[in-house]
C-alpha cells in the first residue's frame, strides 16, 4: 500500500474518532508493511478502514437520532 493511501486511511479514522469522541485517539502510529497502532491495539490497514466506517455510522446514527428529537419536540409545542 502507498504511504499516500495509508495517510489518507490514518487521517479519515482520526477525523471520524474526532467526531464521534470529541478528542483524538490516543496511541496513532503507522508501521511497516500495513500495520498501525491505533488506541495501543495493532491492527492492519484494511481494518482500520473498516473501523472508521464504523465510527461514521455511528457518528450519523446519533445525529439522526437527535435530529428526531429536536423533530418530535418541535411538533409537540406546535400543538400547544
Amino acid at each position: 500500500m502507498e504511504t499516500i493511501d495509508a495517510d489518507q486511511i490514518i487521517t479519515g479514522y482520526v477525523e471520524a474518532y474526532q467526531k464521534l469522541y470529541n478528542r483524538r485517539p490516543k496511541d496513532m502510529r503507522r508501521l511497516e508493511n500495513g500495520w498501525v497502532i491505533v488506541n495501543g491495539a495493532q491492527m492492519r490497514l484494511t481494518e482500520l478502514t473498516f473501523l472508521t466506517t464504523q465510527l461514521q455510522l455511528e457518528y450519523r446514527r446519533g445525529q439522526d437520532e437527535r435530529r428526531s428529537v429536536v423533530n418530535r419536540l418541535l411538533k409537540w409545542f406546535k400543538k400547544q
